[in-house]
């Protein structure tokens, strides 16, 4: 086959050599076409995941898929491949309808499936499969294994058995129950526990019990009840009937393990045809259908109730028994005593008229001890009295000395006292005398007349500026001599 648009060769000089001619991409896709053709000519088994499904939606309409692969090597790499699926119509027709038949399935997102397929390429809408045949044996193995593993990793974690151990209370009436509040495995389950003759307390946790989104719809009313567990005795899972692809929710291992977890007895009525689910497996008790958990719920209670009706009867039996066990015992014991009171009686009789004859002697002679008992006793008051009027004498003369003591000590601090409060009187009364002096001496100084003719003198002969004191030497300087004198008395004193 010749090549297209090749480079020229190193050296070659574009005037010896052309440059190829241009094909159209038209017949280059062609060729493509024809060499897939040629080269996979038959049709081929694979193995793909269902990444994107658009399912006809009339009649004659076909059926669109996108396929995918992923898967990790031994190195650690991610590969991953791609690619469009179509199944035409009347062979979807055929084929679908014996994949569910077959499986219990319909086609989904997210399925693996094992089919045969033709390859085939268009010039405008690129490369893309033929499916001629499903093989739902491969799918229904796939499911299998999954659910194997499911079931293997919900046993390593002792999640398969963990709510076998739980105990189940003997009358379970406060019950928490997850459904959908449309279902009418709901309503049947509400109506037979309404017609029993026993008082249930029901409170509807509402949940998707169908499709993609049902095991996290029913984790989360899980979590919803278990911070009010201590409300509840039990909590019931109920669903209807459905296909086998309805209740593949009830094989996730998320919600098996939450419901193995839980700390209060989970019982499931799931309405599934003929396997038993994940779910049923983990929980403490399973059940075909709601209407059979209610029944069970129904039946523990009516076994519980004649459980107790025996024993009430067998316990009036019993008291029944020992009531008159008892009385006659009573009866027994009634005659032994009133024959020992009739004994005692007499016993008491003779003891008192006993009694009474020495009773009759004892109190002379009880007389003469208390007579001969208050004389020693008179004896005795003298004897004390004396002894302590003693010692009541000499403690009072101690107490007088202590007295007299203490009196002239006082006495002495006292006049001690007086003595210097009079010193300090005779001070302030000199103190008060001479600053009354001064201040005389001062107002007689500013009286007498302070003109050119008459001056008080210091000693040295300076004006005197200062206040005067009773004892301070001046001079008198009158208008025709100096005189010497000294302060005192009411007039300054002329010294000699």
């Amino acid at each position: 086959m010749p090549l297209y648009n090749r480079r020229p060769e190193p050296g070659l000089t574009a005037a010896k050599h052309l440059p190829p001619a241009a094909m159209p991409l038209s017949e280059l896709l062609a060729r493509v076409r024809q060499t897939l053709s040629e080269r996979f000519a038959d049709s081929y088994w694979v193995v793909a995941e269902i990444a994107d499904l658009t399912l006809p939606r009339s009649y004659g309409a076909h059926c669109y898929l996108t396929l995918s692969d992923q898967h990790t090597t031994g190195r650690g790499a991610q590969l991953k491949a791609q690619a469009r699926a179509t199944i035409w119509s009347a062979r979807y027709q055929q084929l679908s309808a014996a994949f569910e038949e077959q499986t219990g399935l319909t086609l989904r997102t997210g399925l693996k499936i094992m089919l045969r397929v033709q390859v085939k390429f268009h010039e405008q809408f690129g490369l893309s499969l033929d499916v001629v045949a499903l093989d739902p044996t491969y799918t229904v193995g796939d499911l299998a294994r999954l659910r194997l593993e499911t079931l293997r990793k919900l046993q390593a974690q002792d999640l398969l058995e963990r709510q076998k151990r739980l105990t189940l209370p003997l009358g379970v009436q406060r019950v928490a129950v997850i459904s959908s509040p449309t279902a009418a495995g709901w309503q049947d389950f509400v109506q037979q526990l309404r017609e029993a003759p026993y008082d249930f307390a029901l409170l509807l946790f509402p949940a998707t019990m169908q499709g993609d989104d049902s095991p996290a719809s029913i984790r989360a009313a899980l979590d919803a009840i278990r911070p009010r567990r201590q409300e509840f005795d039990a909590v019931v899972i109920i669903r209807g009937g459905g296909s086998k692809t309805d209740l593949l929710a009830f094989d996730d291992y998320g919600l098996a393990a939450a419901v193995g977890a839980f700390p209060l007895p989970v019982l499931t009525g799931i309405g599934h045809e003929r396997d038993e689910a994940v779910v049923d497996l983990t929980a403490h008790l399973s059940l075909k259908t709601p209407t059979a958990v209610a029944a069970f719920l129904i039946e523990r209670l009516a076994r519980l109730e004649a459980a107790l009706e025996g024993y009430g009867g067998r316990i009036r039996e019993l008291a029944q028994a020992r009531v008159q066990q008892e009385t006659a015992r009573l009866n027994r014991l009634l005659r032994h005593a009133h024959m020992a009171a009739q004994t005692q009686l007499q016993d008491h009789r003779h003891l008192l008229h006993q009694r009474i004859r020495l009773a009759a002697q004892a109190p002379r002679a009880q007389l003469r001890q208390q007579e001969q008992h208050l004389t020693r006793r008179r004896h005795q008051l003298h004897r004390a009295a004396r002894t302590a009027l003693r010692h009541q004498e000499q403690g009072l003369r101690r107490r007088g000395r202590a007295l007299a003591q203490r009196f002239r000590r006082l006495h002495r601090r006292r006049r001690e006292q007086l003595l210097r409060h009079h010193h300090q009187l005779q001070l302030a009364a000199v103190r008060l005398l001479h600053r009354q002096e001064l201040r005389l001496a001062q107002a007689q100084a500013q009286v007498l007349p302070q003109g050119p003719a008459v001056r008080l003198l210091t000693p040295k002969g300076r004006a005197i500026t200062g206040p005067l004191r009773p004892g301070q030497e001046v001079l008198l300087r009158l208008p025709d001599a100096v005189v010497p004198a000294r302060i005192g008395g009411q007039l300054p004193l002329f010294l000699p």
